[in-house]
């Protein structure tokens, strides 16, 4: 399972960012398949991305003069959210493969979760609602609307786009100024946070993930607790990256359906299944 995921992980990001022209020559790809979204965090600004982030994708048309619903948007989030719900976020997001490498570091001692996970993971859920969705229909930014999350927070966007562009693109360079060493802080932080918490990103501030973990209880890819067969061991906790337990497991929030829990059974009570049995 952790050779499979990380293979998947790799395949996604690579095609979904493989415009290599765009990485050459500091430009962005904006041909038709940039009307398209993918599941995960994907930058516009990329300059190999050959698809849009959902999120941002949301924000844009909150942008929009005039209120409209955001139908396409949220059509797209409930079709992921309500087949895969977070298993997204653990096998087909680039920026959570980014955050999966660097806690491999074998730098420092790993934890699971911050102190006050209990408090602080509800930051995303803040997230999406004051930089996503108020950030994008109320006047921010000098009585302007702004897609506040990309232009404030967005690490991937940081990390993925605005860099490689500075990097191959000496006219945008002599732009950069406050707003982009705010935002090259804000990465800096999650990367050395990352080193030693698992996904913090993931786990306290992203709003995609706040949205598709609200589908982890009834999307039809689920990981499967066979109760009966348990024998309590706690294996599947010790083995979460995140300390669900076997009754969190899948229906949390914060399950990414890593399957880390699958390979750690020693039972095989615990297993990938289209909808919950019984």
């Amino acid at each position: 399972m952790k050779k499979l995921r990380l293979t998947v992980q790799l395949l996604f990001t690579i095609v979904t960012n493989g415009y290599l022209y765009g990485f050459l020559n500091g430009k962005i790809y904006r041909g038709g398949l940039k009307y398209l979204c993918v599941p995960g965090l994907n930058c516009y600004s990329c300059p190999g991305a050959i698809a849009a982030c959902p999120i941002g994708a949301l924000q844009a048309l909150l942008n929009q003069q005039g209120f409209q619903i955001p139908f396409a948007a949220l059509g797209f989030l409930f079709l992921f959210g309500s087949v895969l719900g977070r298993f997204v976020c653990g096998w087909l997001c680039p920026f959570g493969l980014v955050q999966d490498l660097l806690h491999k570091l074998p730098i420092c001692k790993k934890k699971k979760r911050l102190p006050c996970h209990h408090i602080l993971k509800y930051g995303k859920y803040a997230v999406l609602i004051l930089l996503v969705v108020a950030g994008s229909i109320f006047l921010w930014g000098g009585f302007a609307k702004v897609p506040a999350f990309c232009k404030y927070l967005c690490p991937s966007g940081t990390l993925l786009g605005a860099i490689p562009l500075l990097s191959a693109n000496e006219a945008l360079r002599s732009q950069a100024g406050g707003l982009f060493l705010w935002k090259l802080g804000v990465l800096l932080a999650i990367v050395l946070l990352s080193i030693r918490v698992y996904r913090p990103f993931c786990q306290y501030l992203c709003p995609l993930g706040a949205i598709y973990g609200l589908f982890n209880r009834f999307s039809l890819v689920q990981i499967h607790w066979e109760k009966e067969l348990c024998i309590s061991c706690m294996a599947c906790e010790s083995a979460c990256p995140v300390a669900l337990s076997p009754q969190e497991i899948s229906r949390s929030p914060e399950c990414i359906r890593c399957g880390k829990c699958v390979d750690a059974c020693p039972r095989n009570c615990l297993l990938f299944s289209p909808k919950h049995r019984g």
